[in-house]
């Protein structure tokens, strides 16, 4: 007979408790401890006590070569193909395209077997013509995962792909779909499904509001790798970037483009977010970042108006607001211009985000541009990071980033003060030490 242990787990952060509290002592918020009966899980299928430790140079790595979906910006951000036996967790916002990406990555592996807790065979099928796919690879909508581990280990895919984890159910706990308990405990059982069959997992994971994973953090250990699929639904332009990877480098990419025949990849992914044909208006700056091992080329817009309230506003699109504020008190304290009694709204033209410091000098530039209503040159660019002093630091790759930008058909290129200064033919490079001059440039123009 199965002896029950009574146990109480938090429904907010899935934290665990012998005894029941009011407070959860783990996440610190009131009235979320619940009572229940806990199982001993059976999801272990390695005999205890009869694995023998191995040397590593007695390992071999034959027949263990990764899967190539070949979809190559896909492979590309998980590391040149899913590694045999690891499991990878796609996240990202509602209708942005993750279940498009995996239905094109099933159709793409043979003997893929893709399990849907979120719409019928019926419906999995519809969406497959609508995108043209003609692969045969299997379908099964089940949200039980004991009857998906299962039928997995009788049907023994080359890929598994669960669509999505928030929907899976472990009938050995008693929390109902999409809880934490429950996305941890099938969670847990995929990745040992995983690891004793060899087979790679791919699951779906829902976001919060916060943009982070929905359930516990717990889930993002237990995998090899996460992946977030980034972009504006309203926009075509989609970004996939691995935030965790066991198996490759964190700072690669992939780019897509969302299409009526699904997701497409972008051959040329540094000019997309650009565009060369409109003329430059006031509040535009272009700039060169790196992602991955890509430079990509984004387009600033700033717009900077009087307030009309007592207060004046900050809004940011695609980049860090906090960085905005920052950047507009320095452009305040070490320039001519005060943006203290004016809103601004800054913008990053193509829906996705972008992190990185060497925008700096083209949102200063945009802001600048947009105040004294001057255009800047259309063949400028601007990379740089900007220090609370004003002064213009100096950033990594910046060889790499003026070649994409000359390839771009950008002839005037405006960087930190560097040692080292890359010579091309047609080429003005422009190295600037702080702010100040750089809106006598701009004011000069």
């Amino acid at each position: 007979m199965t002896k029950l242990r009574t146990i109480f787990v938090c429904n907010k952060c899935g934290a665990e408790s012998a005894r029941w509290s009011g407070k959860c002592l783990s996440c610190g918020e009131w009235n979320t401890m619940k009572e229940f009966q806990n199982v001993k899980s059976k999801i272990s299928n390695l005999k205890s006590g009869t694995a023998t430790p191995q040397k590593i140079n007695t390992i071999s790595l034959k027949n263990q070569e990764r899967i190539k979906t070949g979809i190559f910006e896909f492979d590309r951000t998980v590391g040149r193909g899913i590694v045999p036996g690891s499991l990878v967790l796609l996240a990202g916002d509602p209708g942005i395209g993750k279940s498009t990406l995996l239905l094109q990555i099933a159709a793409s592996v043979p003997g893929t077997l893709y399990i849907s807790g979120e719409e019928s065979a019926f419906q999995i099928k519809m969406r497959a013509e609508r995108l043209g796919i003609k692969s045969n690879f299997l379908i099964l909508d089940e949200v039980d995962i004991e009857n998906i581990i299962a039928i997995s280990q009788k049907e023994k895919p080359a890929l598994l792909i669960i669509d999505s984890i928030q929907t899976m159910y472990d009938p050995e706990s008693e929390t109902s779909s999409g809880s934490i308990t429950q996305v941890k405990a099938s969670a847990l059982k995929l990745q040992q499904f995983a690891k004793t069959s060899n087979i790679p997992v791919i699951m779906i994971g829902h976001i919060t509001k916060s943009g982070a994973v929905a359930g516990p953090k717990t889930l993002e250990h237990l995998v090899d790798t996460v992946l977030y699929f980034e972009g504006d639904k309203y926009h075509g332009q989609r970004i996939l970037r691995a935030t965790k990877n066991r198996f490759g480098s964190t700072f690669e990419s992939g780019v897509f483009e969302m299409t009526n025949k699904g997701l497409r990849e972008v051959k040329n992914p540094a000019a997309i977010f650009i565009d060369n044909e409109s003329p430059k208006a006031p509040g535009s700056a272009t700039t060169v970042t790196i992602e991955g091992s890509r430079p990509f080329l984004f387009e600033v817009q700033a717009l900077c108006p009087i307030s009309s309230f007592g207060y004046a506003k900050r809004t940011a699109l695609g980049i860090d607001l906090s960085r905005v504020q920052l950047l507009s008190a320095v452009v305040t304290e070490h320039t001519k211009i005060n943006l203290q009694n004016r809103d601004i709204y800054v913008n990053l033209v193509g829906g996705v985000r972008v992190r990185e410091p060497a925008i700096d000098l083209a949102i200063a530039a945009a802001l600048i541009s947009a105040v004294r209503k001057c255009a800047l040159p259309k063949e400028s660019v601007f990379m740089g990071e900007v220090g609370l002093t004003g002064e213009i630091r100096e950033i990594s790759l910046i060889e790499k980033r003026i070649i994409e930008a000359k390839r771009q058909g950008y002839t005037k290129i405006y960087i930190p003060r560097t040692r080292e200064i890359y010579k091309g033919n047609g080429l003005k490079i422009v190295q600037l030490f702080n702010l100040k001059e750089l809106e006598k440039i701009i004011i000069g123009h």
